[in-house]
């Protein structure tokens, strides 16, 4: 019974202080001091200037030999490829409307890392989890935007189908990128940032991971969609059990433990990346269903990585 308070404590660390940040963010927009406008210039500040500088600051600080090996990078990369093939064949038999299938293939596969996943790792270890992490986000968000056009242009019918050069445009110019690949050469060498000017980064990457929990709680909101119906709980299990278990088994059967097991798990663990919505409304699809997988996955991710943080411990795997 001692082993299971304690690993449940443990989860509870982790995800407790998300999930009250999420339920403040969640009262401020109901008592109006967070309105529409805040949240989307909020957000915009987070994506492209908070988030790139608390990773630049955690990398930049870090010795290059304390971040997570390339051996897991690639490991999560074939994985997340593994799941996208076999999330598209589900899908061509969960559903005859194929304009579904992009947004729910996306949405279970999508995790949103880059917020709610490296704040689960922060909770866990600190700047040093953060930093470790930083690489394995960077190449994943790559391959999901990619995943995510794919998906969604085969199942939209887009004429324009896979457009390359936007794509690597998009990616280029990706500020989370621009802020690693910039604290790479500190990471990797002596180097030394200007005390002045690394304090003023310190002060926005602290401000990072709450503006942003606060900003996904004043977003969350359930539309009722009928096309949905059926598919919202799919997606739910498969992003939040399903894809997160197998993920995490066979990391463990590579041979990952401790810390690089634990951000295996806690990244994948993580919700339906909010950018899925802005890029399925931009394509023309079922916006109404994409918001519902965010919000239901958002909530249901507290849950599920309690209990599955809960399990591992217990189990001794980290």
């Amino acid at each position: 019974m001692s082993l299971f308070i304690n690993s449940l404590l443990f989860s509870l660390s982790i995800t407790g202080p998300i999930c009250l940040l999420l339920l403040l963010g969640l009262g401020l927009r109901k008592s109006q001091m967070m309105n529409e406008g805040f949240i989307d210039g909020a957000s915009k500040l987070v994506f492209n200037i908070a988030l790139p500088m608390l990773l630049f600051t955690s990398i930049a600080q870090t010795d290059f030999s304390q971040m997570v090996s390339f051996k897991l990078i690639l490991y999560g990369i074939t994985a997340t490829l593994v799941a996208f093939i076999l999330l598209e064949w589900l899908a061509s038999h969960l559903t005859d409307n194929k304009r579904l299938r992009g947004v729910m293939v996306q949405g279970a596969f999508r995790a949103n890392m880059a917020i709610v996943g490296l704040a689960y790792v922060n909770n866990a270890y600190g700047h040093q989890g953060v930093a470790a992490a930083a690489m394995y986000v960077a190449f994943l968000t790559i391959l999901f935007n990619i995943l995510a056009v794919i998906t969604l242009s085969r199942s939209l019918n887009q004429e324009d189908g896979l457009r390359i050069v936007p794509l690597v445009k998009g990616i280029v110019k990706n500020p989370l990128i621009i802020g690693i690949v910039a604290a790479l050469p500190f990471a990797a060498s002596s180097w030394t940032f200007p005390g002045m000017l690394m304090q003023t980064g310190q002060y926005l990457a602290q401000m990072t991971l709450p503006l942003a929990l606060l900003c996904t709680g004043a977003s969350l909101s359930l539309k009722g969609g009928k096309e949905d119906t059926g598919l919202l709980p799919i997606v739910g299990v498969l992003r939040l059990l399903v894809i997160p278990a197998l993920i995490t088994l066979g990391g463990y059967l590579a041979g990952f433990r401790d810390m690089e097991l634990t951000i295996l798990f806690l990244i994948n663990a993580s919700p339906t990346a909010a950018a899925s919505y802005v890029m399925v409304r931009a394509m023309g699809g079922n916006a109404v269903l994409a918001a519902n997988i965010i919000a239901v996955t958002t909530l249901g991710s507290l849950v599920s990585t309690s209990l599955g943080a809960t399990l591992l411990k217990g189990l001794g795997w980290f």
